[in-house]
């Protein structure tokens, strides 16, 4: 697959867009027009810059308002487009993208839109040069690929071809079925975008929402499927318009991009299978998330350890050679991690006792770790003392870490790298059985980076994204979640720098794990041990429960002790949901227990209440 993305893209200069775009690995590079007029490099250095990075430059676009035009406005176009054929071949590319023309002087007139192509044919012949049109979906008088290629058809000029966009198709929902009726070689580059599906006007959609594969809503596995399955042979070229993107790092943009691309490419190859062979091992699933691990100094030991006592783990384990210690109550394992000189304490020195991992129980971590790789998903080491196993782990959310142990295997991790700490107390134990879900909370501008990080790696989907009512602002969420739920992950980040979000980036120093949610089968008992062991919850005020009362119809005593027990609750059509919360470790992070009867989702309808108690408890801290 020849690969290809758009300057427009990133951000930057033109000269840093091209060196991020040739490190991400792409084969090609579109010049979009306005980054070579506001840049101070000329045109033919341009061209040198993309042939010592190892780019092909596969187009120069935008060329708008062509077709149709007045005849005293048409001299000067074909003038003009002279000029442009000069820097394409400054620029060392045949290509030139048309876009369909929005100008209000343009006519519907068939036969002169024909006749300006052919003359522009003509005179793009004359120089080896090629020119692809584009419908756009707001085109005054063409808005869809399949007028595009019947003018294209008329035109009948080897030097016209047309350019494919699949958002300037899929937001108008043009059937794909209809890209059989193009003749692959006329097709001279394809354009990817996904987006999220919106009601607003296409133009708006377009220059603010557009996305990366994978990232949105469209249907563009079948849409390169189609293509592929017709012969088209051609480059893939990314053209995203996102402001999230704008105010990005190009480094990491440019990434996802190919990323992104390599994750779609994969899609189509199993969607065409045994047609196209998948270069990546599939998708890896989760059982279920095996530890997760603590950073802290010796100072917040002991502070974890009364929290962790609070919630009924006990000690299980110490690590023979480390100063790490092992902490459980039936499926759950948290780690806490005290080594000098690890990488724990260096995360601990960024950010605080906080989560600076999560271990994941996979099937077949070798063919895991062959599709990160693959997905340019960089592994971690560090040095291993005597006895002790590799534990494979790629970087995560926030410079975090994600470790890999093979289903069906994980008690040899214990067994082999920890000893039984004898007398531990058993006692304590609240019910709490596994760990549903975990919430990280990172910047706006890198949500989507790690929803295509998650979907790409792992064999789960997404959910629709939710808008929760901080008091102090909106904050998004989408989760990202495994059929049989081993592997439930939701993505909060919020644009308001008041929310209990943003406020978690600013005394976190940057993204990371907020939450824990811990699975019960009887939220009350594990609610009344909680209290005896002395856990701090969020008080939730009287009127939420009047208000439960008024919207469900709850019974008087079902009411009371989801009130003494500061018990949220949520239904839906698939069932009940129970959940309290605590209060937040030094600011950084806290727990939540649940208790699901048939409900999927993640009590969003309290997330605002829970919000509004949190902000309180901390705000009474900041006193």
């Amino acid at each position: 697959m020849f690969t290809s993305i758009a300057t427009v893209s990133i951000s930057g200069t033109l000269e840093s867009k091209l060196r991020a775009i040739a490190r991400a690995g792409f084969n090609g590079v579109e010049i979009f027009e306005n980054d070579l007029l506001t840049s101070q490099v000329s045109a033919r250095d341009a061209g040198a810059l993309m042939r010592d990075l190892g780019l092909e430059c596969t187009l120069f676009q935008p060329f708008r308002d062509f077709e149709g035009m007045p005849d005293t406005l048409r001299p000067r176009i074909f003038e003009r487009i002279e000029r442009k054929f000069d820097v394409m071949q400054e620029l060392g590319t045949d290509l030139l993208l048309v876009c369909s023309n929005v100008s209000p002087a343009a006519s519907a007139d068939r036969g002169r839109i024909v006749a300006d192509f052919r003359e522009l044919g003509e005179r793009a012949a004359k120089r080896g040069l090629r020119v692809g049109y584009e419908a756009l979906a707001w085109g005054r008088h063409v808005s869809d690929h399949r007028k595009a290629w019947s003018i294209v058809l008329d035109v009948d000029h080897p030097a016209i071809g047309l350019i494919l966009d699949s958002f300037q198709s899929l937001a108008r929902n043009i059937p794909n079925e209809s890209l059989r009726e193009i003749d692959p070689a006329r097709i001279f580059i394809v354009q990817l975008a996904d987006a999220p599906v919106l009601q607003m006007d296409f133009l708006s959609w377009s220059r603010h929402f557009r996305n990366m594969p994978g990232q949105g809503e469209l249907p563009l596995v079948d849409y390169v499927a189609t293509l592929l399955e017709q012969g088209y042979t051609g480059a893939l070229s990314l053209e995203i318009f996102n402001d999230r993107f704008r105010s990005s790092s190009a480094t990491a943009v440019a990434l996802d991009g190919h990323r992104a691309l390599n994750f779609l490419s994969d899609q189509v190859a199993r969607r065409l299978a045994p047609r196209i062979a998948p270069e990546l091992p599939p998708r890896a699933r989760v059982r279920g998330v095996e530890f997760v691990e603590f950073a802290a100094n010796e100072g917040e030991v002991e502070q974890l350890e009364s929290l962790f006592t609070t919630l009924g783990f006990s000690r299980s384990g110490k690590h023979r050679t480390k100063d790490v210690m092992r902490w459980r109550q039936n499926g759950i394992n948290f780690v806490i991690n005290n080594e000098p000189d690890s990488f724990a304490r260096a995360y601990d020195g960024m950010h605080g006792a906080s989560v600076c991992a999560l271990g994941v129980s996979v099937e077949n971590v070798a063919n895991a770790l062959r599709r990160a790789e693959g997905l340019q998903i960089e592994q971690f080491s560090q040095p291993l003392g005597p006895g002790e196993l590799v534990i494979p782990c790629v970087h995560g959310v926030g410079g975090s870490l994600l470790y890999f142990t093979e289903a069906g295997s994980e008690s040899a991790v214990w067994d082999t790298e920890f000893v039984a700490v004898q007398g531990s107390p058993v006692n304590g134990n609240a019910g709490l059985l596994r760990v549903d879900h975990v919430a990280q909370t990172m910047q706006h501008e890198e949500m989507l980076s790690w929803l295509l990080y998650y979907v790409s790696l792992f064999d789960v989907s997404k959910t629709p994204v939710v808008q929760v009512a901080d008091p102090l602002g909106l904050v998004q969420s989408q989760a990202i979640e495994s059929a049989e739920g081993g592997l439930r992950i939701t993505l909060n980040a919020s644009t308001s720098s008041q929310t209990l979000s943003a406020r978690f980036l600013q005394g976190y120093h940057g993204a990371g794990v907020q939450h824990i949610a811990l699975a019960t089968a009887d939220i009350f008992a594990s609610a009344r041990r909680l209290r005896e062991l002395g856990l701090a919850t969020l008080p939730i005020p009287r009127n939420y429960y009047e208000d439960l009362e008024a919207r469900f119809g709850l019974g008087e005593t079902l009411l009371a002790q989801l009130a003494e027990f500061n018990i949220l609750y949520d239904r839906d059509t698939d069932g009940e949901y129970f959940h309290l919360v605590s209060r937040a470790f030094a600011k950084r992070f806290f727990f939540e227990v649940i208790e699901r009867r048939g409900y999927r989702a993640y009590g969003a309808a309290n997330a605002t209440i829970r919000l509004a108690a949190q902000s309180r408890y901390r705000d009474d801290l900041d006193r």
